[in-house]
């Protein structure tokens, strides 16, 4: 049988009409499928704009930062499992995408940033608002362009959202000078990428060897653990993941990333581990035999001291990326592989193979009296307080939306607690900036989530001061209809920090209450809070309400999620409430705390 390998077997280019490179930049983006980016326009990238307004085919976001925006992209990806858009002016407008673009590169977010650069003639003359945003972002990136000539912007726009979304996905950079925007020309579209670089569109499979290797581990196991991480979600294996561990019967310790790749209420789910994560999960990895860890890349805020990180465990990692293969935990077998493929595989080879799980009776019911002696704190332990925790404000949330919604998050204790508190038992739910843990995420990062999936609830649990930091987005919430929600858990403080400070500094304030230091407002002194965000929220036109009584609180609530359009919920709870358990940074699961 012959193939056919003539030229017409192939997807062939496309020739344009005459455009200017900023039409072709909008022509570029509908032939990737988007229809919506979060855009704030200058000097530099006014050419741009006026080609969205030309076409009228994608929807323009208007954020009010540039950082809102970014980040609201990156809601929009990690929501919908699409590559989010953003894009900025040169100079400032682009160092405001920074930290986005950090955090996208941080937990493997499929994004492409654009930025306007100026007249080509001007780079490297310190022209008004330039700044060298290729090489600026270079460790920060999968790849970045500076597009030089307006003909290869076709072959940029394919070739980046290739990166962006292929492998282990990140951001990508396109840095577009003005006149390259504005040079007239016939563009020729591109119908599938070419790279020099064959490792770039090389398919990762798992050798059945390798596979059956894993099998026979777990075979021979007597306490077994699958760690998984967020390259679960990332390719969408969380159903294969779910038939492999109960064909396995291996119990799942996620990661924050991986929230959701495995239902938290099924009974072989340990919820997810380190620093703040359930005390039985840690324990569990802690004296494991065996340690399956499947798209995760032992961060250190899952291992602690990672030389005694599961010390007496056969280690077996398989991931996407060979870069993280022995990079921070040396194990026994490494596997370069897709997760999708190899999950689905080693279940079909487990059957052709007969394989018979390991009895691990006395395993799991350790496991099981470790959850009922050390869950995350019970509700019991609300009614205690006169003044409403904040866990008890997540449990609450959890209850009235019966888990059916999209969570964002700021950084810091709520952020834990939000994890903590609230059951995922999918993926996509759980959205929060964890390996770069930059404050201001949450709020932005629900509108894009709200984009993404408009009929669903998106709520953005956040802390006072993570919240403050955009809440200018607000205005972008009113202005472009986007019905997103804020659930502010407001100590008055930075309240991470705070912790860390009593645990570790002798309480000694370091610049951590956010409010007048001499009167700070607390349930007990309402007169005393810092800032009105009601007041705030109102001036932007969004509906706001605030909520210090514990009895309030079900029915202020149910009153958010029942409202149609965005809305702040101010929940003053007290600073002192610490998030448990915790092993310090650096330490192991010997040193946890749990009070």
């Amino acid at each position: 049988m012959k193939t056919n390998t003539s030229p017409s077997a192939f997807p062939q280019p496309e020739l344009g009409r005459e455009m200017n490179g900023a039409d072709s930049v909008v022509e570029c983006l509908l032939r990737e499928g988007v229809d919506s980016i979060f855009a704030y326009p200058g000097g530099a990238s006014q050419e741009l704009h006026q080609a969205f307004a030309r076409s009228g085919k994608v929807r323009v976001i208007l954020p009010r930062h540039e950082q809102g925006g970014s980040f609201a992209a990156e809601g929009f990806a990690r929501a919908s499992g699409k590559v989010g858009v953003c894009m900025a002016t040169s100079g400032p407008g682009a160092t405001n995408l920074v930290s986005a673009i950090a955090d996208a590169f941080m937990d493997s977010t499929p994004m492409v940033a654009i930025t306007g650069q100026v007249f080509s003639k001007y780079i490297g003359k310190s022209a008004f608002q330039e700044t060298d945003f290729f090489g600026m972002t270079l460790p920060i990136v999968k790849h970045s362009y500076l597009v030089l000539n307006v003909h290869d912007l076709p072959r940029v726009f394919k070739e980046a959202f290739h990166l962006a979304r292929s492998g282990r996905p990140g951001p990508v950079v396109i840095d577009i000078p003005k006149d390259v925007q504005q040079a007239r020309f016939r563009p020729v579209f591109p119908a599938t990428v070419e790279f020099k670089n064959p490792y770039v569109n090389e398919v990762h499979h798992a050798s059945d060897e390798s596979l059956r290797q894993v099998l026979a581990l777990i075979a021979q196991s007597k306490r077994p653990v699958l760690y998984t991480g967020g390259g679960i979600v990332t390719a969408e294996a969380h159903k294969e993941l779910r038939a492999f561990a109960e064909r396995v019967n291996v119990p799942v310790a996620t990661t924050l990333m991986g929230v959701g790749s495995f239902p938290e209420t099924h009974p072989l789910s340990m919820q997810w581990f380190g620093m703040h994560g359930a005390a039985y999960g840690n324990w569990a990895v802690d004296q494991s035999d065996l340690l399956l860890c499947f798209g995760a890349r032992f961060d250190d805020r899952i291992t602690g001291d990672v030389s005694k990180f599961a010390s007496g465990a056969k280690i077996v990692h398989l991931d996407i990326d060979a870069a993280e293969h022995n990079k921070n935990k040396r194990v026994h077998l490494p596997i370069l592989s897709d997760v999708k493929y190899a999950l689905a595989r080693m279940v079909e080879l487990a059957a052709i193979d007969k394989f018979t799980a390991p009895d691990t009776k006395a395993w799991q019911d350790q496991i099981s009296t470790w959850k009922r002696e050390h869950p995350f704190d019970s509700s019991a332990g609300f009614g205690k307080s006169p003044h409403i925790l904040p866990q008890e404000a997540v449990a609450a949330l959890y209850e009235l939306t019966k888990g059916d919604a999209i969570i964002t998050t700021g950084v810091g204790q709520h952020q834990m607690w939000a994890a903590q508190f609230y059951r995922f038992d999918e993926p996509r739910r759980y959205i929060s900036s964890l390996g770069l843990g930059a404050m201001g995420f949450g709020y932005p990062a629900a509108l894009g989530a709200k984009v993404a999936c408009p009929d669903k609830q998106v709520i953005d649990i956040d802390g006072d001061g993570s919240f403050v930091m955009n809440i200018q987005e607000l205005a972008t919430a009113h202005i472009e209809k986007i019905a997103a929600k804020a659930m502010i858990l407001n100590n008055q403080h930075l309240g991470m920090v705070v912790q860390w400070e009593d645990r570790f500094y002798g309480s000694v304030r370091g610049n951590t209450i956010l409010g007048d230091e001499k009167n700070v407002g607390s349930p007990d002194n309402p007169a005393g809070l810092y800032p009105d965000f009601v007041k705030i929220a109102e001036g932007f036109g969004v509906k706001g309400r605030r909520v210090i009584k514990k009895s309030e609180l079900r029915e202020a609530i149910q009153e958010m999620l029942d409202y149609d359009g965005p809305y702040l919920l101010d929940i003053i709870v007290p600073y002192t409430e610490h998030v448990l358990p915790m092993i310090p940074a650096g330490k192991t699961v010997k040193e946890m705390i749990l009070t």
